[in-house]
């Protein structure tokens, strides 16, 4: 069974973070993973625009991503600024596609994209991050 791990950061707020399988049912358990954090730190108007930007990563990195699991994580940047990240271990850059109104797919990116201040990929040595920062309106 995975764990779910906080530890707290030297800013003071806690980080959360799961391991799951590549499989598509853990993109329900990283949105609940996300609500967790963000009620943890009181920034509930925040969850529903999290919660699709963690779907969209974690699908990404369960269809492109290699090995057999994947590393979410929620980090609080500030004190109205949360970080939702994907870990994977492919060392290969996401693409944001065009895609029309007839495919099934491809809209992840353009979709993170509209909901978050700002997303970008970090490569790690063995893999990459795929994060994305959304914050408190006020």
């Amino acid at each position: 069974m995975p764990q779910h791990t906080t530890r707290r950061r030297l800013h003071g707020y806690r980080r959360h973070s799961r391991t799951l399988a590549r499989e598509p049912e853990s993109a329900a358990t990283a949105r609940r993973l996300v609500r967790v954090a963000l009620a943890d730190w009181g920034l509930d108007d925040l969850a529903d625009d999290s919660t699709v930007v963690v779907s969209e990563l974690v699908t990404n990195a369960i269809q492109h991503a290699r090995r057999e699991s994947i590393r979410v994580t929620i980090e609080r940047a500030d004190a109205a600024c949360v970080r939702v990240g994907v870990v994977d271990f492919s060392r290969e850059r996401p693409v944001n596609r065009e895609s029309s109104f007839e495919d099934d797919g491809g809209r992840g990116l353009a979709l993170v994209g509209e909901l978050a201040d700002a997303w970008g990929t970090e490569l790690l040595p063995w893999g990459k991050r795929v994060w994305a920062d959304l914050k408190e309106q006020g």
